[in-house]
């Protein structure tokens, strides 16, 4: 395995939302060749025309070259038959929704398709490295690699260590994130890891904060932007990455480390209303042509 630290060719991204698109994006910006895959061969195929759109637009900023950007949109394979997509692959990253027993279950079958060597790695923001390994039965192999939204933009990779993780997977991984581009931190297998477990308690407490009328959506995440000096707001982070995902992660977290991760109820009703955050249009923010503008959450 140890030459792959450097010569990783063939990934497989595994789902087609805006994490598995962004990975791809930024696997085939680093010359592999990356097999896109989603059950519908249409949402893979559109995966791949919305990259080729995104990179156009760097193309006409002058943040990418037309050779550059021929060479990505050529490493990119869309994919609905899994067998095909699994063969040659030397990288697996799994980008599919938060749930245990679905990752178990692709990741099942991917391994058994998969060149023997093949790192199994899941974008997972919250759930077990260790207990995914195990049950696929590929341990020494199986990783974290969460990456962070967008792909292309954000420079963290967090490599999450599972206990039976080997110490050539993780050299591995380390070499690959540079190969991306990318800045990795490596951490233990914990409940939340240290990104996730830091974001989304920062993100309850705004949503505290708001249905206690302290401040008003835009007030909470002007305090961050303008006070920490962070990129974006607590509250319009959160409707980016999708106010149901935050709460998943919550609930995990909850039952994993105590009271301090309880989801607030203004995000239950959040979620149980639709208002799920970028994706959907609304969130604590109205997402419009012009940008987003703070929302009535009935709180603030």
């Amino acid at each position: 395995m140890g030459d792959l630290a450097s010569s990783i060719r063939r990934v497989l991204v595994l789902g087609t939302g805006t994490m598995g698109e962004g990975i791809a994006q930024v696997t085939a910006a680093a010359g592999c060749i990356t097999n896109l895959f989603d059950v519908d061969e249409t949402r893979a195929k559109r995966a791949v025309d919305n990259i080729g759109k995104q990179t156009e637009k760097l193309v006409q900023k002058g943040k990418m070259t037309d050779v550059a950007r021929a060479d990505l949109v050529e490493a990119l394979f869309p994919m609905s038959d899994l067998p095909v997509a699994c063969s040659g692959v030397d990288l697996v990253i799994e980008a599919v929704p938060e749930n245990m027993d679905l990752k178990v279950d692709v990741l099942s079958r991917v391994k058994d398709r998969a060149l023997s060597h093949a790192i199994i790695a899941s974008n997972t923001s919250s759930l077990s490295l260790t207990e995914l390994g195990r049950r696929i039965g590929a341990s020494e192999r199986t990783v974290g690699l969460h990456f962070f939204n967008p792909p292309p933009v954000m420079e963290l990779l967090e490599i999450v260590r599972g206990l039976g993780t080997s110490d050539a997977t993780i050299e591995v991984c380390e070499a690959f994130a540079k190969r991306l581009k990318k800045t990795s931190i490596l951490v233990r297998d914990v409940p939340g890891f240290a990104t996730s477990r830091l974001g989304v308690i920062l993100g309850a407490e705004a949503m505290r904060m708001l249905e206690s009328g302290v401040a008003s959506t835009t007030d909470i995440d002007r305090a961050m932007e303008l006070g920490y000096r962070h990129p974006m707001g607590p509250l319009k982070l959160t409707d980016l990455v999708g106010l149901d995902v935050r709460l998943a992660i919550l609930e995990h977290l909850h039952r994993e480390l105590g009271e301090q991760f309880r989801p607030p109820s203004i995000l239950r009703q959040m979620v149980r209303a639709g208002r799920l955050g970028k994706k959907v249009g609304i969130g604590f923010y109205k997402w419009t042509d012009a940008g987003p503008v703070a929302a009535d959450s009935g709180a603030a």
